[in-house]
């Protein structure tokens, strides 16, 4: 192959495919959210900076590694493990179309019951 062709087919194997229609065991504790790459230790997971722990791992909709640097600033809808000591991201998973389409607590969900005085839920 010349270099051109070569040079043509590498950024297809940047892209994130899609999944192969087997359903992934996710963790009971894991949240929905979205989440996108912005350096090699910071992301920003449902509109707020976070950073990645030391190893963090990012799984492909075929959950397979993705090395978060080929998917800067991409967004993803994810479900995503957070470290109980530091509260880093540890690891997320690439959502299908299918699994996103699950209800799971995330983003969506109420995390306080506190009401207000008009009755409305805080999130």
């Amino acid at each position: 192959m010349t270099c051109a062709a070569l040079c043509a087919v590498a950024p297809a194997s940047a892209q994130v495919q899609p999944g192969l229609g087997l359903s992934r065991p996710f963790p009971e504790a894991a949240l929905r959210g979205t989440l996108s790459i912005n350096t090699a230790s910071e992301a920003t997971l449902n509109g707020k900076t976070i950073r990645m722990a030391p190893g963090m791992r990012l799984f492909s909709p075929q959950n397979t590694l993705v090395m978060a640097h080929t998917v800067l600033g991409q967004t993803f809808k994810v479900n995503y493990m957070l470290e109980n000591s530091t509260g880093m991201l540890h690891s997320a998973w690439i959502l299908t179309e299918s699994e996103a389409a699950q209800p799971r607590k995330g983003s969506d969900a109420i995390v306080t019951n506190i009401t207000t005085g008009s009755g409305a839920a805080l999130k």
